[in-house]
């Protein structure tokens, strides 16, 4: 919007032009009778002449009593000072210029002795502009202003123009227009991280004068916008910053392991009610697809029902599974596991289910990479996944096959990242080889696939924190097999699982209205830009 704003100043079409203004090819004339006399005089040299830098058209079309002109042709470039030694004056160097409009230099006082060889000269009243890069493009500019002693100097990274009866602020708003900073990159000289804006450029790019009285109103007018803009800034800022606490309050009480069932209820619902206002940016979804995981592992995202096996029931079921198993052959013992400790629980959980060992539940296979004249990239064998790396958003992109697999993953399998980043990665769906970077979990009946997923997914962070190693962070079988997670029942695991699936598409249509909404909002300001600075003569000003 304040670019927006700059751009329709220097076009004149922000305020409306007074036909009984003094046109600006009278003030041009004014200005090279000042100037010429200021030469006579000996206060400044005759310029080096610096061609109009046109390439063959003008930017844009002007109001009729305006007209072209250059920097250098409505004041003095490069100018001098002249004072004793000992008289106080102002020294600004770049961090102290800044990139918004209306803002005033800052200035350390020293004496002119001090500072008038080796830096670039300005009095009171005139423009820089900062020529080196990222700064131009930043937007660097300024009048100088409650200089101490009425002079300064400052880096020499600088172009300065003395104005003749031209109003400096129209200056710096046409210096920090897109129009001028846009077309002035391209022409930036010198090598990467180094280039800068050619006097050239600064001095001779066509300038748009207007008359002096619409100049000082177009500048009033702009301040005052600039004006609206920071109120509307700050008022978003405080609205922002209300719903960002409004969220983390409500998403932290749903998180709380405090709270009675009745005060649960009324947040949730508060929450879940108003998620569409709430949620405005990516990351405060990110918070909400973790409080859903969170409220499922603790049994509070779907009601449950005493109708169903208990989770302790359940448990015995799988260990005699798991025991017929291992006699057969068919899967390997993962070793002896504690019973889950008390101390162990992490939070508190429905009576109907029970703290269990993944290790209990699951076969936990780690993977193993084959020697490298095993796997190719040219599809030959079966698909090798390594680590998190090969893995998009839910789906396995294979970068290499294997001919000679050492370690395989099945397809359903849970596919788990055991170097940072550690956790959760995809369901296997189809038969892979699985490198030392990845672990596959296969749950026994009686566990849902998908219900463990999610478990592992919720507990992320705490796996990854059982990492170890310098080189990189790891998590080993142990702490794969040992590792606590909560167990509903079978008939609450598929609730959970259906709930958490309606809750992330909610998620994911929040996310793409918040992604559509902004980019219909660029869209719109692009379109609003287009219209009302395209070059049309016969359209008259904008009323703002």
């Amino acid at each position: 919007l304040r670019r927006f704003i700059l751009d329709l100043a220097v076009r004149g079409k922000l305020v409306p032009q007074d036909p009984n203004d003094e046109p600006a090819a009278e003030l041009l004339k004014r200005i090279a009778v000042g100037k010429a006399l200021m030469m006579e005089a000996g206060d400044v040299r005759k310029p080096k002449a610096i061609p109009l830098q046109t390439e063959g058209k003008l930017p844009f079309s002007l109001p009729a009593n305006w007209r072209w002109s250059r920097i250098a042709e409505i004041g003095v470039l490069s100018p001098r000072n002249e004072a004793a030694d000992d008289v106080l004056a102002s020294f600004v160097p770049m961090p102290m210029i800044s990139a918004d409009y209306g803002v005033t230099c800052s200035h350390e006082v020293r004496k002119w002795g001090d500072i008038k060889r080796g830096y670039t000269h300005f009095v009171e009243g005139d423009v820089g502009l900062a020529k080196i890069t990222p700064c131009f493009q930043n937007g660097k500019s300024t009048v100088f202003r409650d200089l101490t002693g009425g002079l300064g100097s400052g880096t020499t990274e600088l172009h300065v123009v003395r104005p003749l009866f031209v109003d400096p602020n129209f200056i710096v708003l046409f210096l920090k227009c897109s129009h001028f900073i846009e077309t002035g990159i391209p022409k930036m000289t010198g090598t990467a991280g180094q280039k800068r804006v050619p006097t050239e450029y600064f001095a001779g790019s066509p300038f748009p004068l207007p008359p002096l009285a619409e100049q000082h109103r177009i500048v009033a007018k702009v301040d005052e916008l600039m004006t609206l803009c920071a109120r509307l800034e700050a008022a978003r800022t405080e609205r922002e910053t209300t719903r960002d606490r409004l969220v983390t309050a409500s998403l932290g009480r749903l998180n709380a392991p405090d709270l009675d069932p009745v005060t649960f209820r009324n947040h949730a619902a508060f929450t879940l009610n108003n998620l569409t206002p709430l949620t405005t940016r990516a990351d405060q979804i990110k918070a909400l697809r973790q409080t859903i995981l969170n409220l499922a592992v603790r049994g509070k995202l779907v009601p449950q029902d005493p109708n169903d096996e208990p989770a302790a029931e359940l448990l015995k079921r799988i260990s005699a599974e798991k025991a017929r198993l291992v006699r057969s052959g068919a899967v390997r013992e993962n070793g002896d596991l504690p019973l889950v400790a008390p101390y162990e629980a992490r939070f508190s959980i429905p009576g109907a289910w029970q703290w269990t060992r993944i290790g209990s539940i699951a076969q936990v296979e780690m993977g193993q990479s084959p020697p490298s004249e095993h796997y190719n990239q040219i599809g030959h064998g079966i698909p090798f996944f390594q680590g998190k790396a090969d893995f998009g958003k839910r789906c396995p992109t294979a970068r290499y096959w294997c001919t000679q697999p050492k370690k395989y993953a099945s397809p359903g399998d849970i596919l788990i990242s055991v170097r940072a980043p550690v956790g959760p990665t995809n369901i296997a769906g189809e038969l892979c080889c699985i490198g030392r970077g990845l672990a596959a979990l296969r749950s026994y009946n009686g566990v849902a696939r998908d219900y463990l997923l999610r478990c592992l997914e919720a507990f992320e962070l705490v796996l990854a924190a059982l990492g170890f190693g310098t080189t990189f962070v790891a998590v080993n079988k142990k702490h794969l097999t040992s590792f606590v997670i909560p167990l509903p029942p079978l008939a609450e695991q598929h609730r959970i699982v259906a709930k958490i699936d309606e809750l992330m598409t909610l998620c994911a249509c929040l996310e793409l209205s918040l992604a559509g909404g902004a980019d219909t909002r660029r869209r719109l300001l692009d379109a609003v830009l287009h219209e009302a600075l395209e070059p049309d003569g016969s359209r008259g000003e904008l009323a703002c």
